[in-house]
């Protein structure tokens, strides 16, 4: 249901940027997460191993700032560069907003935990829902038969990392709850 009504006179006379406030809240996007894979393990140890001389030659610098030193920790900067690009150049990056919530809630309507799901506290079928949450949270263009694959062919942590991803979009707090 979605109404364009101004808000009350009250409301404005109180605050008079309401509106503005408003049109922000309106405007606000759904959360959004990635999920980065990286099959290539030397490319990744590279970056620890750059990351950990770049460290040391923090270290080396902080307590005996020379040239030398300035120099080294330069270099380890950009071995560190150097490997992140890398990294990143190897990595596959999945994309999820946080579904409208009454889409959200049909999705787990469709799909409610079996009796025994229920008995271990489970809200849904989390087999059944993988698929078809991971499908349309996805921004990439993930349909379901594809999520369906990964999640069958992909080792159980890395299956339950997508998952996860998708399911936990869902409930993400973007909202500072304080005293004010």
């Amino acid at each position: 249901m979605t109404t364009t009504a101004q808000p009350p006179a009250e409301a404005v006379a109180k605050d008079a940027h309401w509106a503005s406030t408003l049109d922000r809240l309106r405007a606000r996007q759904r959360p959004t997460a990635s999920l980065r894979i990286c099959d290539d393990q030397d490319t990744k140890n590279a970056l620890a191993e750059a990351s950990a001389e770049q460290r040391r030659a923090q270290y080396q610098h902080d307590d005996e700032p020379t040239t030398a030193t300035k120099r080294d920790l330069k270099a380890a900067d950009a071995a560190v560069a150097t490997a992140q690009a890398a990294v990143d150049d190897a990595t596959i990056v999945l994309h999820f907003q946080a579904m409208e919530r009454p889409a959200f809630e049909a999705l787990k309507k469709a799909h409610p935990a079996s009796e025994e799901q229920a008995l271990d506290n489970f809200e849904v079928d989390v087999e059944a829902i993988g698929p078809p949450l991971i499908a349309a949270s996805n921004t990439d263009g993930m349909t379901e038969e594809q999520a369906a694959e990964f999640l069958n062919t992909w080792s159980e942590s890395e299956a339950a990392a997508l998952f996860s991803v998708a399911w936990n979009i869902q409930q993400t707090v973007r909202m500072d709850l304080g005293k004010g």
